[in-house]
């Protein structure tokens, strides 16, 4: 058979395939018990009320109301697990069939700051992205620097000068990943290097670069050698500030450009910079203002079908992520229906045990997953292809099936600097004003999160959306090296997911009838982070309370009524360790989950519903953190060690501390009263289960009592997070409960 009669044979198969997780029915089986365990708690709970002027009325109560929330958020994350759905490209049919009508495609890499995002880090990025095994003709990659900052501006024209050795190096010798700061990472035997003069070489070359980049930041400014290398440096003066610079667009590398070839005399994909404007007390909508002014100015210079957007810290770790991500959008017979490709957000710095739970196992490969099992996978802001017209407002029609053809660029036909000046309006402050930017077209403002409100609204206007997970990750980004940013972005998130919940994108409300109800509830598993806080912090706050004061919030362990709680508590947890195991987990990486759970929900939750509700009184507004990408070196050193990162007395520490003394002062209390007291002893039957939960939450506390007693580090924590926890704790053993 020819290859014409092979593309013939080929052309009407799928290029994708869905297989579903087995195990469903038996999970379904298995929640039923939970449920009816839980059922029966309720009644208990409901039927043992103590009554009017008891003791503990208030606080059993209480119990209930959390055991409530407990009960219904378990709910919620019950649908996704029943129909956890695997999508699976065939990249080879897609190659046989489809190589000469492959779409353009436009990679948005964003940035904000030089300092806190590093430009070698950027770069490396860049570079990953611009050495993808595809035609370069049709690939565009776009850095937004929102910090406006020359230094960014000049790493971008070294890695520009950089790629012409670079890419022809991967290809040549098939390297994987391409990223230079990863690849030339990696431990290497002398034996297995194809060429070592030639890899001896290239390294050279890219630690030069390195080396160039690093000295221009440390001095602190340009050099007037270097801005007479290039006229894009005219665009920096003493009045472009991060907060105040007018629109800066320049096209690097121009693609159309004969000349513009790497050193095996290849046509090089186009780079542009872009700096959109912006003004002092002007709203600039954060991350969303600048993917949007990323979509008007790529629409302008090369039109890509697909979008891909990647933070500056998630490199490319597959070489082929396009082409598999192509497979769902060109798939002739469902592949129209598809809005955009989300892949799992990996990090290349986990160390073993993840201490602070950055690589959620079962969030990945179970919940998204079940998610996209619904055609409802999440936008999570990264990672993440899309079509370019469903991400531009437009909404799902079945007849409006695309025709992927080789089409000519927009800009084919114009001068570089006809199309800078063109993108400077698209990327002006003022351009937006009157718009439905930031409302039916683009990324949705107002929220912190806007990449999740974003899928949503793509969703209720008709598209489906695909989760897809290889086996090889496609991108690999810096995951937070101390507890610290860990918490700070927890608290950005769960405040931007629970204002999605308060606001007219509520899942039950907004996508009612548009998508799935399992899908809504779906996405309540994580816009109800925030609130989740509240149970959790009765639970380690009224439980070693009532339990110095000698009064029980459980039944006897001789009642039969206890049977209910201990298999609702032992049931979920072990599945919870099976789930994990089988997604690759360890029980000690479980562990560490099980204490970061713990203290995000009684920190980072619990501050993000606090500035939720003041900000739906009005009282403040919303504000964007950025956090760091790179830590120091001794805290590297300790993070490498699975050592946890405090070294600040910051509200957080302090409540993380107080929370944990609490539980440790009334288990002491507790163990004292039995010795010294013998009506306590009898009592002890009825308190073994508030004994329990106290054990738990200081076993899980174990590395805050060695940060705040044993430890001599800059990592501990400060003796005043002590003395305030202490003094704390104190006052709330003198609160009689009633």
């Amino acid at each position: 058979m020819g290859r014409e009669e092979s593309v013939k044979a080929e052309a009407g198969l799928p290029l994708f395939d869905i297989k579903q997780a087995k195990g469903r029915v038996c999970h379904q089986l298995f929640s039923s018990t939970v449920f009816f365990g839980i059922c029966l708690i309720w009644f208990y709970r409901l039927t043992n009320i103590p009554g009017a002027g008891q003791q503990g009325r208030m606080s059993w109560i209480g119990m209930f109301i959390s055991e409530l929330m407990f009960s219904f958020y378990w709910i919620l994350t019950q649908p996704v697990r029943w129909n956890v759905s695997y999508y699976l490209p065939f990249k080879d049919r897609l190659l046989h069939s489809y190589e000469e009508k492959l779409p353009g495609v436009d990679i948005f890499v964003c940035t904000a700051d030089p300092i806190m995002e590093p430009p070698a880090m950027v770069i490396n990025t860049i570079l990953s992205v611009m050495a993808y095994n595809y035609p370069p003709e049709k690939l565009t990659i776009y850095l937004s620097d929102d910090g406006g900052s020359n230094f960014t501006f000049y790493a971008l024209l070294e890695a520009s000068h950089f790629s012409k050795r670079w890419i022809p190096f991967c290809r040549k010798f098939s390297i994987e990943p391409r990223s230079p700061e990863a690849y030339f990472s990696q431990h290497f035997d002398a034996q297995n290097i194809v060429n070592p003069q030639e890899w001896l070489a290239t390294k050279k070359q890219y630690e030069d670069m390195k080396e160039r980049i690093q000295a221009v930041i440390n001095k602190g400014s340009i050099s007037e050698e270097i801005k007479n290398q290039h006229k894009g440096f005219l665009e920096w003066n003493h009045n472009v500030t991060k907060q105040n610079h007018h629109p800066i667009v320049k096209i690097v590398i121009d693609g159309r450009d004969k000349k513009s070839l790497d050193n095996d005399g290849i046509q090089l994909p186009t780079l542009v910079y872009l700096a959109r404007e912006k003004k002092l007390n002007w709203p600039h909508n954060f991350k969303a203002g600048a993917m949007n002014a990323l979509i008007r100015v790529s629409s302008e210079i090369s039109n890509g079908d697909i979008i891909l957007n990647l933070d500056c810290d998630m490199y490319a770790n597959n070489t082929d992520a396009i082409r598999e991500a192509l497979c769902f959008f060109i798939d002739e017979q469902r592949g129209h229906q598809i809005a955009y490709v989300q892949h799992p957000q990996n990090f290349n710095n986990i160390i073993k045990n993840d201490i602070y739970a950055n690589n959620p196992h079962a969030v990945n490969k179970v919940e998204l997953a079940g998610l996209g099992g619904y055609g409802a996978a999440l936008f999570c802001g990264t990672g993440c292809f899309h079509r370019r017209n469903s991400l531009c407002g437009s909404k799902y029609s079945n007849e409006n099936k695309q025709v992927w053809n080789v089409k000519t660029r927009k800009g084919d036909k114009r001068t570089i600097n006809e199309l800078e000046q063109r993108s400077k309006v698209l990327a002006s402050s003022i351009y937006e004003k009157g718009t439905q930017w930031g409302k039916e077209m683009g990324l949705v403002y107002g929220c912190p999160v806007e990449d999740i409100v974003t899928g949503l609204t793509i969703q209720c206007r008709g598209w489906k959306s695909v989760y897809y997970n290889p086996e090889r990750e496609a991108f690999l980004g810096v995951a937070p090296a101390t507890l610290d940013i860990c918490l700070i972005q927890f608290k950005r998130w769960s405040e931007g997911m629970f204002q999605i919940f308060f606001s007219k994108y509520c899942p039950f409300i907004y996508g009612h009838k548009k998508i799935k109800l399992c899908a809504q509830m779906g996405y309540c598993i994580y816009l109800l982070w925030a609130p989740l806080s509240l149970p959790t912090l009765y639970y380690v706050i009224v439980p070693p309370l009532c339990l110095l004061q000698g009064i029980p919030l459980f039944p006897k362990v001789s009642s039969p009524w206890f049977i209910p709680f201990v298999y609702v508590f032992l049931s979920r947890n072990i599945y919870s360790i099976v789930e994990a195991l089988r997604c690759g987990s360890t029980i000690k990486a479980w562990w560490n989950l099980q204490r970061m759970v713990m203290i995000r929900r009684t920190t980072s939750f619990f501050f993000a519903f606090v500035d939720t509700i003041i900000k739906k009184l009005g009282l403040s507004q919303t504000t964007f953190v950025l956090t760091a990408k790179v830590a120091a070196e001794d805290v590297s050193k300790r993070y490498e060690q699975q050592v946890m990162e405090f070294g600040s007395s910051s509200i957080m520490f302090t409540l993380i501390a107080t929370l944990a003394m609490l539980n440790l002062i009334s288990l002491a209390g507790a163990a004292v009263k039995t010795v010294m007291l013998v009506e306590y002893l009898k009592e002890m039957e009825r308190l073994i289960s508030q004994v329990g939960v106290c054990a738990l939450v200081v076993m899980l506390n174990a590395p805050v009592f060695e940060a705040l007693f044993l430890r001599k580090d800059k990592g501990r924590l400060p003796f005043s997070v002590l003395f305030k926890s202490v003094v704390f704790v104190s006052l709330a053993c003198l609160i009689p409960v009633r």
